[in-house]
C-alpha cells in the first residue's frame, strides 16, 4: 500500500505532532499559573512559536503542491495558499498590534489552515490519514489560543 493511501499516520508523526504541541499547552496554562510579572513574556513566546507553526504548516502545503504535476491547477492554488499562515504569522508578531488583535487573528489563521488540509487531503496532495493527526492538534492549539485570549480579555 502506499504511504498515502494509509489510514492511520506513522508513529513519528504522532509523536512530534503531540510534541509540537507541548510549547502551546505550556504556554497557555503557564500565562494563568505564573507571577503577573512574568506573563508578557510567557505570552510573547506563545505568540511568536505560534506564528512559527503558522509559517511551518504553510511551507507543508508548498511541498504538497511542489509533488504535484506544474499544470496541475489544484496544486497551484495549494501554493498560493502556502504563503498565506506565515504572512498572517508575521503579520500578528511584528505589526506592534495590541495581543487582543494579534491572538484572534492567529486563532483563525490555525482554523483556516485546518481546511487548507482537508482541502489537500480530498485533492489526495496530502495523504489520508493526515486529517486524524491534524484534527486533535487543530483543537489543542485552539483550545490553547482561546486560554491565553481569556487571559488577555480579563486582564
Amino acid at each position: 500500500m502506499h504511504p498515502f493511501e494509509a489510514e492511520k499516520p506513522p508513529q513519528l508523526a504522532i509523536l512530534l505532532g503531540y510534541a509540537g504541541v507541548v510549547p502551546f499547552v505550556s504556554g497557555a496554562l503557564g500565562i494563568w499559573v505564573i507571577p503577573l510579572g512574568w506573563r508578557p513574556f510567557v505570552l510573547a513566546a506563545l505568540l511568536d512559536y505560534a506564528a512559527v507553526i503558522l509559517a511551518f504548516m504553510g511551507a507543508i502545503h508548498w511541498g504538497l503542491a511542489m509533488r504535484a504535476e506544474e499544470t496541475d491547477e489544484r496544486a497551484q492554488v495549494q501554493l498560493g495558499l502556502s504563503v498565506i499562515p506565515p504572512l498572517l504569522g508575521w503579520l500578528a508578531i511584528a505589526s506592534g498590534m495590541p495581543v487582543g488583535l494579534t491572538l484572534p487573528i492567529l486563532l483563525l489563521a490555525f482554523v483556516a489552515l485546518y481546511f487548507a488540509d482537508l482541502r489537500a487531503v480530498k485533492l489526495s496532495l496530502a495523504p489520508r490519514w493526515y486529517p486524524s493527526l491534524r484534527t486533535p492538534l487543530t483543537i489543542i492549539v485552539t483550545l490553547c489560543l482561546l486560554l491565553a485570549w481569556a487571559s488577555v480579555l480579563v486582564e
